[in-house]
């Protein structure tokens, strides 16, 4: 049978700390602090919290020795105060503070995010426990149509981009991602289309634009229906004016930018960075094998290949830069060898026919696609980017490039940490404003993270469990709070240090 029992013990810093020991009769013990000070006074006020503590049904806290028999001290709050100032400050260093004119219900909704995704009701319950108090749900529900307002949401963006300190020749990234509804039908915003989840609900598009660290600069939300590839010119042009750019580069995935996007952002004098689909063994790679018969390309080996498009009135220079690396061949040579085992199999009868490119059904007549093998093997390391930016160097394209996991990286953010979906709204001025929150909570997040070199889930962990107690003594209070530890410590003044 296990007993617990307060115990005081001297500090490092000649404090007195007041801890609460469980042990157990096998000898094992658990210690868990409830507080240091420097004065007897505050030591009693610690024992009496630690005695509350042992005897968590009492509503008041009994002085005990060195006291007035009879006396008690109420506790006056309890927070989690250094989780939210760890939020208040970053909130308040990126300026969303003055952005929303010290909306004190909107800076609720978007740090109680961070600490726990949920529902707007259920928001409340959230900043109660850390010791906040919230706003009513009839308030949060006669705000949310003002954070669906464009003015509002252009407030946020244009805060976020005057920390990443926008110039002439702004490098940008795009992606797109989807979020679905638990409903069955749509309503003209919601609708099926195609998911990246594979789900068949209805559901939106939502584009997020963020600097090369992910850091968000802007979220715009799309029918469910919308082709990605239709979202991306509004979302940057939109962009540029609001902040009157000459120039802006976006970096995107492959499947980001058809042919015909490409052609609209040049006409809109704006420049891009993407992944180019290679169709066919490209020629400078072909020619390289000819003049090097027998030989492996050196791993990290680019090929630059010049492009003119369009027509005599209005060309169209592109360059294009294919690099080829000894991993990536590995690894799609192995998948290559996986997919043909299959084929063979399933041409054979031995598997059952799935989705797999190596098969070449004509009539009842199965064959495994040799000539796409073939094919498929030759490409095997090569990967193609293609640019409009006039004399590219491939390192910097090849870099840029390589950034696009930062926004993968925020999306995945959203979609976890931050729970972008489910989303307990079904008007569109509603689910705006939910975009405009999550928008602002992965601001803090991204901000949050990049100070401190932790991820959110632990910073959050980390210090919800420290509380600061404060107490009713006489005409004084009395606060009490548990101790940090060394790594704490030193995250929070990474955190407090200068920009």
């Amino acid at each position: 049978m296990g007993v617990a029992y307060v115990r005081t013990v001297k500090t490092a810093s000649r404090a007195t700390a007041v801890q609460i020991v469980h042990s157990n009769r096998r000898g094992s013990r658990d210690i868990e602090h409830i507080g240091s000070a420097h004065t007897p006074q505050d030591v009693e006020v610690l024992k009496a919290v630690a005695r509350q503590r042992l005897h968590a049904n009492q509503d008041a806290l009994d002085l005990g020795d060195g006291l007035p028999e009879g006396q008690a001290l109420p506790i006056t709050s309890t927070q989690s105060k250094h989780l939210w100032d760890a939020l208040c400050l970053a909130y308040t260093r990126l300026g969303f503070d003055i952005a929303c004119h010290d909306d004190e219900v909107f800076k609720a909704l978007a740090l109680a995010r961070l600490i726990e995704p949920t529902s707007k009701l259920d928001t409340i319950r959230v900043l109660d426990e850390i010791g906040v108090v919230p706003p009513s749900y009839r308030t949060i529900f006669r705000r949310l149509p003002v954070y669906a307002t464009d003015v509002w949401r252009q407030q946020l963006a244009e805060t976020c981009a005057a920390q990443v300190g926008l110039g002439p020749a702004t490098l940008v990234l795009y992606d797109v991602t989807t979020l679905y509804f638990e409903t069955d039908t749509g309503d003209g915003f919601r609708e099926p289309g195609f998911s990246k989840e594979r789900r068949l609900e209805p559901q939106i598009t939502v584009g997020l634009l963020t600097d090369m660290r992910g850091f968000p600069l802007q979220v715009h939300a799309f029918e469910g229906n919308k082709a990605e590839t239709k979202t991306i010119l509004p979302v940057i042009q939109a962009f540029a004016a609001a902040h009157e750019l000459p120039q802006v580069t976006v970096v995107a995935d492959a499947g980001m930018l058809s042919e015909a996007n490409l052609a609209a952002i040049e006409d809109a004098g704006l420049r891009f960075i993407v992944g180019a689909r290679i169709p066919e063994v490209p020629y400078q790679v072909s020619e390289w094998q000819r003049t090097h018969p027998g030989e492996p390309i050196p791993d990290g080996q680019i090929f630059t290949q010049p492009w003119l498009m369009g027509t005599k009135a209005d060309p169209r220079r592109r360059t294009i830069f294919y690099q080829y690396r000894a991993d990536r061949a590995r690894r799609t040579l192995r998948g290559i060898d996986q997919q043909i085992a299959k084929a063979e199999k399933a041409v054979a009868g031995q598997a059952a026919v799935k989705r797999n490119r190596f098969v070449h059904l004509t009539g009842g007549t199965r064959s495994v696609n040799r000539d796409l093998e073939a094919k498929a093997r030759a490409l095997a390391g090569l990967k193609g980017y293609v640019t409009n930016l006039q004399a590219p160097t491939a390192e910097f394209v090849m870099s840029a490039y390589h950034q696009l996991w930062q926004i993968e990286k925020s999306f995945r953010m959203s979609k976890t940490d931050l729970r972008a979906r489910p989303i307990y709204h079904h008007k569109r001025d509603s689910i705006e404003a939910h975009l405009t929150i999550v928008f602002a909570s992965l601001a803090v997040t991204r901000w949050l993270e990049r100070r401190t070199d932790w991820s959110i889930k632990r910073l959050v962990t980390s210090l919800r469990r420290y509380h600061t107690i404060e107490i009713q003594a006489g005409d004084q209070i009395v606060t009490a709070a548990d101790p940090l530890p060394d790594d704490i410590r030193a995250t929070l003044q990474r955190l407090h240090g200068s920009d």
